[in-house]
């Protein structure tokens, strides 16, 4: 059951089954936002085990849209899972981060003087539809069993694979060289930041991804999601 409003959340059979929109705030880790909820509704039910999840993983410099599914709606996570998601950013040209991202400071500088207007379509163009993509290796995709992200932090070398990802729609919605505001559509499992890198690189310059936010997964909107401190108070209310 899928709950639109607080009246609808203080009335909720959260055991029975129960999906949650939630606007996830910056630097928290979508799994934080799991524990911090299922704390909450330990302490609220009474209970020492209550099923917590979410579907799709933002990472913890992204905000916005996260369905979290509680109780016995943790069955439709894999459902959620694979919806389409859109999402709106920032990225910064002329230069790249090892993490592809503003997690760390830009290590390597490119010229952007030849970057003009047509070359950004061109090259935009060129990023619709199937592409390939390697994800970060500051990422949580799993190498060997272990996140690749713990490997990188300790400084050990690894490989990730290649994978397919389709992009429906990358639109600029802003364009102020080094920065562009964009849109972009695209299939589950798509990594944004490995996009930017790449767009980057085809512009024969760089780019990092500034800023993320997750608007739409499916037809599920931001514009219906609760505010995480505002959701965990009302949850906390007897």
């Amino acid at each position: 059951m899928l709950i639109n409003n607080f009246q609808e959340l203080q009335d909720a059979d959260f055991l029975n089954g129960v999906t949650v929109l939630v606007d996830k705030p910056l630097e928290w880790t979508s799994f934080d936002v799991v524990n911090k909820i299922r704390f909450t509704l330990k302490k609220k039910l009474g209970v020492k085990k209550i099923k917590v999840g979410h579907a799709g993983t933002l990472d913890p410099l992204a905000t916005g849209l996260l369905i979290i599914a509680i109780g016995k709606d943790t069955k439709l996570i894999d459902k959620y899972q694979n919806l389409d998601k859109e999402y709106t950013g920032s990225m910064i040209l002329g230069a790249s981060t090892k993490s592809f991202d503003s997690e760390f400071e830009p290590e390597e500088f490119y010229p952007v003087n030849h970057i003009d207007k047509v070359l950004l379509e061109k090259v935009r163009n060129e990023f619709i539809g199937l592409i390939e993509q390697i994800p970060p290796k500051y990422s949580a995709v799993k190498i060997k069993g272990q996140a690749a992200y713990k490997l990188a932090r300790k400084g050990i070398d690894f490989k990730i694979k290649k994978r397919q990802v389709e992009i429906y729609g990358f639109e600029f919605l802003e364009i102020n060289i080094p920065e562009i505001i964009f849109k972009v559509k695209c299939q589950k499992g798509t990594y944004i930041r490995s996009l930017i890198n790449d767009f980057g690189k085809k512009l024969n310059s760089g780019a990092y991804l500034s800023s993320l936010r997750r608007v739409n997964i499916g037809e599920f909107n931001i514009k219906s999601a609760f505010e995480l401190e505002e959701l965990i108070k009302k949850l906390s209310e007897n």
